[in-house]
């Protein structure tokens, strides 16, 4: 499972493509899109970080390590870091910017997940989505060192 498979399964949710409603779809299928939308960032972070501690290669992508690695990502201590605005500050901006909608489409996915009165708007899931992939990608062509230190900084409480 990838970011990018996981932005494709949103995107057909939010069309209304699964029921055959183009243009209509339920508001289960637009509650599915963002939960989506959300599984794409937290698997772009999770195989960032696996690849940046455990190697990218796909012989280190076969290796108990970087599938430990991979699986450590844990979704509330990410959104706490993320939410940790003083120490977001030190990241550049793409880092940044990748946190501040980890945060939010969490929430989102949360409401999405756990709310049977919640309603979502078609055009406001799309465009969840489409930042998705604009803040993916701007976080993978982020400095690779300051992405290390994200990932560690993600993966591992901070003791003092």
């Amino acid at each position: 499972m990838t970011s990018g498979d996981l932005v494709r399964i949103a995107r057909h949710l939010a069309s209304g493509g699964v029921s055959g409603r183009r243009g209509r779809p339920r508001q289960t299928d637009l509650c599915r899109a963002v939960s989506a939308a959300y599984y794409a960032l937290f698997h772009a972070l999770a195989q960032s970080c696996a690849d940046l501690l455990a190697g990218s290669t796909p012989v280190n992508r076969t290796r108990p390590g970087w599938r430990q690695t991979y699986r450590a990502l844990e979704h509330g201590l990410a959104r706490r870091q993320c939410d940790n605005r003083v120490m977001m500050s030190r990241f550049p901006l793409e880092i940044r910017d990748f946190g501040k909608l980890f945060v939010e489409l969490q929430r989102e996915r949360h409401l999405a997940d756990y709310d049977p009165g919640v309603t979502f708007d078609r055009t406001r899931v799309m465009q969840l989505v489409d930042q998705a992939v604009s803040i993916i990608a701007g976080f993978e062509a982020a400095d690779r060192g300051q992405r290390r230190e994200f990932a560690i900084y993600v993966l591992f409480r901070r003791r003092e």
